[in-house]
């Protein structure tokens, strides 16, 4: 998978990109990911990105020339690009599983990132195929959520992991929190590792962890539980967990 990234600050890319999974996938050519700086596109004297709002109000826009012709430069012709781009702003879709599952089988992402009070609302019109938002919060640029996208989206590029099980069996791949998990040591402060995940028997194990599943959402995000899959046998043990709940 390729993918471009635009912004005013790339310096601030490196550490996370060259670390981790992430710079195992680029240097096993999993993941072809560029930084595009769009301050020398600028056709102005100081190479400037960014101007005062018409209307007035408080803060700069970034001006609609550069981020076009950055955008251009890694894209080509419209008519020959096969990919999608997208602005990370607070007013577009949020990212979830299905939505990183999605973005994962795409060729090429475009992610622009927009700073300061935001983009030329023409740039979006002409640059942009899709919007973005990361959560309902505001940062300060969208390079934190360019990040958060890539690492959101690469696990689910085949290979990148390591393990094709490991993005299924992870919080919200199934639209349930994730089970707890241990290691060793077997006893550690007077806690015991729970006896059922020493016992071999991967049935037993497959539905502890279901189990743990449905009651780690139940605690925590119950509004999961209404639109996640359940099965009858899942209604019935959270219908006796809370039974059992009432009666303590």
């Amino acid at each position: 998978m390729k993918i471009d990234i635009l912004t005013i600050f790339p310096e601030m890319f490196e550490s996370v990109l060259n670390a981790s999974i992430l710079g195992r996938a680029r240097e096993n050519g999993l993941l072809d990911v560029n930084l595009v700086d769009i301050r020398p596109f600028s056709e102005l004297k100081h190479k400037n990105t960014d101007d005062y709002p018409f209307g007035g109000g408080a803060g700069m826009v970034m001006l609609a020339q550069p981020i076009s012709d950055a955008m251009a430069s890694v894209t080509g012709p419209m008519e020959t690009f096969r990919g999608r781009r997208i602005y990370l702003g607070p007013r577009g879709r949020t990212l979830t599983t299905e939505l990183a599952r999605e973005l994962a089988a795409e060729e090429h992402l475009v992610l622009l990132c927009g700073h300061y009070e935001g983009v030329d609302q023409r740039a979006l019109d002409t640059c942009v195929d899709e919007e973005i938002s990361i959560g309902d919060y505001i940062l300060t640029g969208g390079e934190l959520a360019a990040m958060v996208l890539t690492d959101c989206v690469a696990r689910f590029v085949p290979g990148v992991l390591g393990s094709e099980e490991s993005p299924e069996e992870e919080s919200f791949s199934d639209g349930l929190l994730e089970y707890p998990q241990y290691t060793r040591p077997r006893e550690w402060q007077g806690m015991e590792v729970p006896e059922v995940l020493l016992s071999g028997n991967h049935a037993r194990i497959r539905a502890w962890r279901r189990e743990q599943s449905l009651l780690a959402t139940k605690k925590h995000r119950p509004d999961l539980l209404e639109k996640a899959e359940l099965t009858v046998k899942d209604r019935l043990f959270l219908a006796e967990a809370e039974a059992c709940s009432f009666e303590n």
